[in-house]
């Protein structure tokens, strides 16, 4: 009875899961039978793969009064530094109230806002090439995962990351390992402990998020310090 909005990431930050047409509309189906809001953040839209398309919950009919589309030029322009975001909307009192809230702040800084105009001219050429070179470096991380034994490495179809099962006791610890008592060449590699990720407890705790947002030469040799680091861990479960 508390429910008032469900939340989306689409695609997903950590898993890399792109929302089919179908299940925009089974959630459509739910905001109607509820009287809920739909928020979606977008802000990886352009980053989809293998010939999946990506669905706004700005598209879907009968709840445009209650849909809101998040947005962002830090993911699509690789300037995550410049604090440019949106929302979106055709619910006139929820525009109303957000502008509200954003004369209650100071703006962004004004090259942000300079550089961002430009970025919006940006080419389609330009996001072709990025899909090329995500791709690559999807399938050259997923298949060094797949190779390691006990790992589960799922192939994402969107943004830039993937939740990977590891065979080990737990993750925060071995995160930390890496960081602190291991090392291949004065190298090392950061993951990201998925746990937090959870609102369950306990779930996560044998997996992490990777992105594969290095080159692919890089990501070679971030998997092989990967693969060692397993190979030395203490903890290993299998």
């Amino acid at each position: 009875d508390r429910t008032r909005a469900i939340m989306i990431c689409n695609p997903n930050n950590p898993t890399g899961y792109v929302y089919s047409r179908e299940e925009l509309e089974a959630l459509r189906q739910i905001v109607l039978e509820n009287d809920l809001f739909l928020l979606s953040d977008e802000v990886y839209r352009e980053f989809v793969y293998d010939g999946q398309t990506h669905t706004s919950v700005m598209h879907l009919k009968g709840i445009e009064d209650r849909t809101i589309m998040l947005d962002s030029v830090s993911k699509r322009y690789s300037a995550c530094g410049a604090r440019i975001g949106m929302l979106a909307s055709k619910n006139k009192e929820v525009i109303n109230a957000a502008l509200k809230f954003g004369m209650a702040r100071l703006c962004p800084p004004t090259i942000e806002q300079v550089a961002t105009e430009a970025g919006v001219d940006t080419p389609q050429s330009y996001f072709d090439e990025v899909i090329r070179e995500y791709t690559e470096r999807r399938d050259v991380m997923v298949k060094m995962l797949r190779e390691m034994p006990g790992v589960v490495a799922p192939n994402p179809k969107g943004a830039f990351y993937l939740v990977v099962k590891l065979p080990v006791d737990d993750a925060d610890r071995f995160a930390q390992w890496l960081l602190t008592d291991f090392d291949v060449d004065n190298e090392t590699v950061m993951v990201a402990p998925a746990n937090g990720f959870y609102s369950t407890p306990g779930l996560g705790k044998e997996e992490v998020r990777i992105a594969y947002v290095l080159n692919v030469e890089d990501i070679k040799k971030a998997m092989n310090i990967l693969r060692l680091g397993l190979k030395a861990y203490p903890g290993r479960t299998r």
